[in-house]
């Protein structure tokens, strides 16, 4: 069947440049696709001719451009044969991308993938967490699969990548991968990184993500409770490494530091508070926020455990953490020696300290925020919904004080 292609130029008025000229621009039809693009060649309203489609008079300057679209005509018909004898498609953007001189070097979805995750692992440290570079090689990697299990080919150019194709990979995620809902959001997030990155660059005409409205779903948070708080913190340990991991989980459980932050954490950080007794002064990797963290007794403790450890000497360190994926390891053993039906990770710190730690025992939302270092309350909120001892405790007062009050009708 074969392909129907129109060229149409006109004057857009809705673009006068400063000078008081219109730009010429080009609208495409391929198969009843249209694209519209500017020809880079401005003009005067009154030397249009709207029904020649071409600048009037045959002085130079309308010799040259009128030159310069019967090229451009030309081109067309030079980029339909161009895609016939590569056996590519003819699509409005392919021959779009040829007529603009960028088809030989048109760059792919994945090289483009490869390149920012290549630059974010130089970074790691300095501006992005070790973690945050593996969910966008996992990512890579699902999308690697996705091209695979969708036509069988290692790459995309950037030129097909559509609506269709960002619902189709989430899709994907969702059926064949398994993921769940929230998983599923993030890595497409992630992908929606990449594309905004080629829109930055001009590398794709149109946002593909313009119509899609993945939403991540709240789901209460893990933590531990004060009793398995108690047991793990309690517990004698035979193997030194066993017992170092605990204790660097046990450190963040009363402090409230995620994994980088710990990982980071030097002698300078500490310093002297408003109420004359040590403090954490660190800004989070992950949000460049402030946290000010006053030390509970717990916390002072194992800093002066470790203070004399060679690798707390060697590195400045507070703490000889270990790597992220070691702690998980043996946390999850940590779990099942204590007895603890919990999967426990090393962000589960975090979470306890936010929840039996603080908001349980009354510290105020505002502090615990602070503290975190949350960029917004509303993030700290969610922890206070889950502290439903909190909440029966609350109430038990209120039961006590309204005990001799008419309004509570004895049994």
């Amino acid at each position: 069947m074969k392909t129907k292609i129109t060229l149409h130029f006109y004057a857009k008025s809705t673009k006068m440049n400063a000078d008081g000229k219109l730009p010429i621009y080009i609208r495409l039809t391929v198969d009843g696709q249209r694209m519209e693009f500017s020809t880079k060649k401005f003009i005067d309203k009154s030397k249009w001719s709207p029904e020649l489609a071409k600048m009037k008079g045959q002085n130079e300057e309308a010799r040259s451009i009128n030159s310069y679209l019967d090229m451009m005509r030309s081109k067309v018909l030079g980029a339909e044969m161009t895609l016939l004898h590569k056996e590519e498609p003819v699509t409005v953007e392919n021959v779009k991308s040829i007529i603009s001189g960028i088809y030989k070097n048109h760059r792919t979805l994945v090289k483009v993938f490869e390149d920012h995750n290549n630059k974010m692992r130089e970074l790691v440290g300095k501006q992005y967490a070790w973690g945050t570079l593996q969910r966008f090689e996992v990512t890579l990697n699902h999308l690697q699969n996705f091209l695979s299990w969708k036509s069988n080919d290692d790459d995309i150019a950037l030129i097909k990548i559509d609506h269709a194709f960002i619902t189709e990979f989430e899709f994907y995620l969702r059926s064949v991968k398994n993921c769940a809902n929230n998983t599923a959001v993030k890595y497409v997030r992630n992908l929606r990184k990449i594309v905004n990155i080629c829109l930055n660059n001009d590398w794709l005409e149109k946002d593909p993500f313009s119509k899609y409205e993945g939403k991540v779903y709240e789901v209460d948070k893990e933590f531990l409770t004060e009793d398995e708080l108690k047991k793990i913190y309690s517990k004698k340990f035979m193997n030194t490494r066993l017992e170092q991991v605990r204790d660097i989980f046990i450190f963040c459980c009363f402090t409230g530091l995620a994994y980088i932050d710990v990982q980071q954490l030097k002698r300078d950080h500490l310093g002297i508070g408003i109420d004359g007794n040590r403090w954490i002064f660190k800004n989070r990797q992950k949000t460049d926020t402030s946290s000010k963290i006053p030390l509970l007794p717990v916390a002072e403790e194992l800093i002066k455990k470790y203070e004399e450890h060679p690798k707390c000497i060697n590195e400045d360190r507070i703490l000889p953490v270990l790597s992220n994926q070691k702690m998980n390891s043996y946390l999850k053993e940590i779990g099942d020696v204590c007895g603890i039906n919990k999967e426990i990770t090393f962000h589960m710190a975090r979470h306890t300290f936010a929840t039996s730690v603080t908001l349980t025992n009354g510290v105020p939302i505002e502090s615990v925020s602070k503290m975190l270092g949350h960029r917004s309350l509303r993030t700290t909120q969610h922890y206070a919904k889950i502290v439903d001892k909190r909440v029966s405790d609350d109430m038990a007062i209120l039961k006590e004080k309204l005990s001799g009050n008419l309004l509570v009708k004895s049994s």
